[in-house]
């Protein structure tokens, strides 16, 4: 054998998502890319906004030779002074530079919050439906991640956490808005996340983290907002990226920020900056990094994606489809007509629609429709959205 046991098991049960989009890559080769419809693969479609190459073209004239060198593990001073101003307005509380740290992209953010406070066999929570990496990410770095269901609108089940909560408990993940639900958890759930959390941290003597993972907190539509957690609890940490907010995943450039009120704040920064270090990120990219400092709160045109949504909620409503109406991010998550969801997906495959089984994310009997695809794909995959639908129900 090659490679690791531990590793050779996790292929044979590695992503949905993934193997979706791999299976999307030779249906339109055999195809062509036209006659296949996918909606696997939650990569943005909308072009960046037009400041972002503005900017970017701009630092790259600008840049000294000295300037593609290494910087503090937390990355640039100055970079991390305009988050923090940013963060103080979108928060609702005083953040600073040095409650913040540049990470590569919200995987790498969490990936090194999760280094930095889990133990081998800590317990980190997540409500399902869930973003399918949490999984590994928390297997990374010996914990275990623990799941619970949600409410039947996908919003917070408090008394499911409360439950799952053990001595073992390190930490309870968000993610809101939800891939691969959309839903956006209200400031009422929250606040009484917080208290829960801080109650039940009492109770055990332990430090109980609440981490949300945000990077679709710009894609809210029909005047909702995201609420500040840490509004909500103190003991919170934030971790996001750049990536769907102005349409530039592959350059792998987000953050991490720390309550300012947390009660091991230098602990938690000394310890994620030298998990930066460690698991081989280093730093974030030098050039990402200077561009986005000039970029806090840029957006790509929301109301695109609300659009592209309305279209495939009013065309999927017609076709006889039952889901919850998402109010933010691109992803769509209605219920299968028959329990075996994965059947259900490789019937639409012979309709070359590619989506993805809810169970990958924990929500079985669903699939996830990803809808930041052009307003054509939409249109022309409505036939064999219909089709499929028909064949179960007759």
């Amino acid at each position: 054998m090659t490679i690791a046991k531990h590793i050779k098991t996790k292929i044979s049960g590695s992503s949905w998502i993934r193997k979706m989009f791999e299976e999307g890559s030779r249906l339109k080769a055999e195809h062509g890319a036209d006659n296949v419809f996918d909606f696997s693969l939650g990569n943005p479609n909308l072009e960046p906004p037009e400041i972002f190459r503005e900017v970017l073209k701009n630092t790259v004239m600008s840049l000294a030779g000295t300037d593609h060198g290494y910087m503090p593990n937390t990355g640039y001073l100055h970079v991390r002074k305009s988050v923090a101003e940013y963060l103080c307005k979108e928060q609702q509380v005083q953040v600073s530079e040095n409650d913040v740290i540049m990470t590569c992209g919200a995987a790498g953010a969490l990936n090194v919050i999760l280094k930095a406070i889990l133990d081998p066999g800590d317990e980190v929570i997540t409500p399902a439906p869930y973003f399918v990496e949490y999984q590994f990410y928390a297997d990374n770095h010996g914990g275990i991640l623990k799941t619970v269901p949600t409410k039947p609108d996908f919003s917070m089940d408090i008394n499911a956490i409360h439950a799952a909560i053990t001595e073992k408990t390190k930490a309870v993940l968000i993610n809101s808005p939800n891939n691969p639900t959309g839903q956006v958890y209200s400031k009422d759930s929250l606040d009484e996340l917080g208290t829960l959390l801080k109650d039940k941290g009492k109770r055990l003597n332990r430090t109980l983290y609440l981490i949300s993972d945000e990077p679709y907190r710009k894609i809210v539509y029909e005047g909702y907002t995201v609420p500040s957690i840490f509004k909500s609890y103190n003991e919170s940490i934030i971790a996001t990226s750049y990536s769907k907010d102005i349409s530039i995943p592959g350059e792998r450039i987000g953050y991490l920020a720390v309550h300012p009120d947390a009660s091991f704040k230098e602990e938690l920064i000394g310890g994620m900056a030298l998990a930066n270090r460690i698991l081989g990120f280093v730093n974030a990219p030098a050039l990402m990094q200077r561009v986005v400092a000039s970029l806090q709160g840029a957006s790509v045109d929301i109301s695109a994606y609300a659009r592209k949504r309305d279209l495939l909620c009013n065309g999927l409503a017609d076709c006889g489809y039952d889901f919850i109406e998402p109010p933010g991010a691109f992803y769509l998550f209605p219920k299968t007509p028959v329990p075996d969801d994965v059947t259900f997906v490789k019937e639409l495959q012979k309709e070359l629609i590619l989506t993805v089984p809810g169970s990958g994310f924990g929500g079985p009997g669903h699939f996830r429709i990803a809808f930041c695809v052009d307003d054509l794909t939409i249109k022309n995959a409505m036939p064999g959205f219909k089709r499929v639908m028909k064949k179960f129900k007759d």
